[in-house]
């Protein structure tokens, strides 16, 4: 009874503080987006036919006047916030962030658990990513330069993601993704939970774990997971232990970089992920930022965030050949001032 009052309490407090953040940091002066020359469209469908606000997405543009005319390459946004809360909404400084560096981001809202378990939410993403290749072009994408990003539990999506668009599956939303053909130039998944299952072995791997980042943990899995049944299977859910069974692509896994705070709970995962990409053969870069939390480059007003950013930037640079800076932009990636957009 306790533990139930204490997961619900600190559940409410997470999600208040994070939704809180986000409308207030929007307040600032600098987080308009033609301060940073770019144009944002909000609201838009991608599941012909739902009214649902779940199905919808928000395009961080170049502004061509600040930019150069594209098309740019795109960045697909996928937010966290352990597939139980937040939106696209709450992740707005993300599109700005790469918005102002010459991408053009596609930033999706997905069903959340538990009102929608597995595998609603990477069915949403894999349907919002056929929207996006469908209809970049009209908005100024290159489909033939495209990144997946996510944080936390985005992470865990855009991996599977990456995993639909290289293997041929059986589920109907992964073929529909497959089928687009498009092959991602890179995979950005920060700070990422990349096995839904069995989360308790994080708590068995460090026994003093504090019951609120255990309790978080514990609500994760079950929210997102429930009981069951999975036709077919949790590959989609536990993408790590995917990779970790080596198999062979149909079309080629794109690079991957992985940042992640050496204190964030999820840490095994993103070496976990590291270790069984480096065994496939494929191109990846592992970043450990000391001290850091989880999601810690969402705050982007702290240097170790900024760090990140321009960490990522520099990997994005040689797999993606990206637009030019802004004129006149400092090397800075992020919007300095703008505040916060949550995990």
């Amino acid at each position: 009874m306790i533990t139930n009052v204490r997961r619900r309490v600190g559940a409410a407090v997470v999600d208040g503080f994070f939704n809180g953040a986000a409308r207030l940091a929007k307040l600032h002066p600098k987080s308009k987006p033609s301060h940073h020359g770019v144009e944002h469209v909000a609201d838009v469908a991608y599941v012909p036919g739902s009214s649902a606000r779940e199905h919808l997405l928000d395009v961080w543009r170049p502004l061509p006047d600040r930019q150069g005319e594209g098309p740019w390459p795109i960045v697909f946004y996928v937010h966290g916030g352990g597939f139980r809360i937040l939106s696209k909404d709450t992740h707005w400084v993300m599109g700005l962030g790469f918005a102002r560096r010459g991408f053009i981001v596609f930033s999706i809202s997905y069903r959340l658990a538990p009102s929608h378990r597995f595998p609603a939410a990477i069915d949403d993403v894999c349907a919002a990513f056929a929207w996006m290749t469908a209809n970049a072009a009209r908005y100024g994408g290159d489909t033939s330069r495209v990144v997946l990003a996510g944080e936390s539990a985005g992470a865990n999506l855009v991996t599977s993601l990456a995993i639909a668009l290289a293997y041929e599956r059986e589920e109907p939303f992964a073929r529909r993704a497959f089928a687009t053909g498009v092959v991602p130039r890179a995979v950005v998944p920060a700070c990422g939970v990349f096995q839904v299952s069995d989360l308790q072995r994080l708590k068995r791997r460090k026994p003093k774990m504090s019951p609120f980042i255990a309790d978080r943990l514990h609500e994760v899995e079950q929210a997102y997971l429930g009981p069951g049944p999975w036709p077919h299977g949790l590959d989609l859910a536990d993408p790590v232990v995917f990779f970790e069974r080596g198999e062979e692509p149909a079309r080629p896994i794109p690079p991957f970089f992985l940042p992640v705070g050496t204190k964030d709970p999820l840490l095994p995962d993103t070496r976990r992920l590291s270790e069984a990409l480096d065994v496939l053969g494929v191109p990846n870069e592992t970043r450990y930022y000391p001290g850091e939390l989880h999601a810690f480059h969402a705050f982007v007003m702290r240097e170790s965030a900024r760090q990140c950013w321009r960490d990522t930037f520099s990997f994005l640079d040689r797999y993606v050949s990206p637009s030019p800076s802004p004129k006149g932009s400092s090397a800075d990636p992020t919007p300095s001032g703008a505040g916060t957009s949550p995990r």
